[in-house]
């Protein structure tokens, strides 16, 4: 019996959404992480005073990148990181 290898290709690599910083407004950074995380208000708060943390993970580059410009707006320091 032969065995077969098989190599996959990824196009769309997945990216993370890493929050550095919250800034000077943690609860406004709160409020956005909020939104693009589906969490409640206080689980999103939590999240943000654990920064450097990973608020998405496993989304497109182009979602990411939409996710990352929405935290700067509020001025918060976030990064988008490929996964490996």
């Amino acid at each position: 019996m032969a065995v077969e290898y098989f190599t996959l290709v990824c196009d769309d690599v997945p990216n993370d959404v890493l929050l550095v910083d919250p800034g000077s407004s943690p609860l406004d950074v709160a409020q956005v992480v909020r939104q693009l995380a589906g969490l409640s208000l206080w689980r999103s708060k939590v999240l943000v005073d654990q920064a450097p943390v990973v608020i998405l993970d496993g989304i497109p580059e182009e979602a990411a990148e939409i996710a990352v410009a929405a935290l700067r707006d509020v001025g918060a320091q976030a990064e988008v990181r490929q996964q490996t």
